[in-house]
């Protein structure tokens, strides 16, 4: 939950906070959940909807191209980045999977919330499109839409890494 609400808020120390809230309001709300669903996406459900509603009341600033702004230091950047490496990796190549792991994870950032959401939940968290819909509150065809259409988006961004 903590990954998907820091993707979406791109602050560690509010999707700290974020995380902690969805959680009380999980607890608080257990008899409102149906066990005919997966328990993990009912909570992941709470968390996205109590970041949605925090994204609406506060309108974040755009993220720069040059990282996070909450980052302090490359070492912290790189711990929360996507990496792209193998164990057999020599050195150059294991910085440049990280180098192109940080560009995939500024690109991502980019995004249309409802697109990073479902990218985010789909790639990162292995959500399936049933789940993801289920979380995002919306049918099954919008989730397919947000992560062809965010594909799509990401391809454009990162094509020069295919050259």
């Amino acid at each position: 939950m903590f990954s998907l609400i820091y993707r979406m808020v791109r602050d560690r120390e509010l999707a700290e906070d974020l995380a902690q809230e969805a959680f009380v309001r999980a607890f608080n709300n257990l008899g409102r959940y149906d066990p005919s669903y997966k328990f993990s996406s009912w909570l992941f459900k709470v968390a996205y909807n109590l970041t949605i509603d925090h994204l609406r009341k506060k309108r974040l600033d755009t993220v720069s191209i040059h990282g996070s702004p909450s980052a302090v230091t490359a070492e912290l950047q790189a711990a929360t980045a996507i990496t792209v490496e193998s164990m057999e990796e020599r050195p150059d190549d294991a910085l440049q999977s990280r180098e192109i792991g940080s560009e995939i994870e500024v690109a991502i950032g980019e995004l249309r919330q409802e697109y990073r959401s479902a990218i985010i939940l789909r790639h990162i968290e292995g959500r399936s499109y049933e789940e993801i819909a289920e979380i995002m509150d919306v049918p099954l065809g919008t989730v397919k839409t947000y992560i062809h259409r965010a594909r799509k988006e990401l391809q454009g961004q990162l094509q020069h890494l295919l050259e």
